[in-house]
């Protein structure tokens, strides 16, 4: 599965259970990590769990298996899947971070390949 079939396929899981603001950043001309970053917000810890699950379920049938999951039931939850890395979070946490503008005012390494 090509890293834009995952991230098409996590985006409708989140959507599927109302996640908010769901972003796509491209972050391949910035990090050799992944390809793509998605963010999206859930209104409460339940409701980010939830969304998380959701995805997981869903990618799982498409026989593709997170390679670390980090913070369930912390309000963040993060499922790296390669090429693609999802993070669910409280609203509140998503604009602490910032994760969108953080990832936009990084210029592209000319030394990576």
């Amino acid at each position: 599965m090509t890293s834009t079939e995952k991230t098409e396929m996590i985006r409708e899981a989140a959507d599927d259970m109302k996640a908010e603001r769901i972003e796509t950043l491209d972050v391949r001309a910035k990090t050799s990590v992944a390809d793509f970053f998605i963010v999206c917000s859930g209104t409460s810890d339940r409701h980010v769990q939830s969304i998380a699950d959701r995805v997981s379920e869903k990618m799982a049938v498409a026989r593709s298996k997170p390679l670390r999951v980090e913070g369930d039931r912390s309000g963040w939850v993060l499922q790296d899947y390669g090429d693609v890395i999802l993070h669910v979070m409280r609203e509140e946490q998503r604009q602490f971070y910032d994760l969108e503008q953080l990832w936009s005012s990084l210029q592209a390494n000319p030394d990576l390949p």
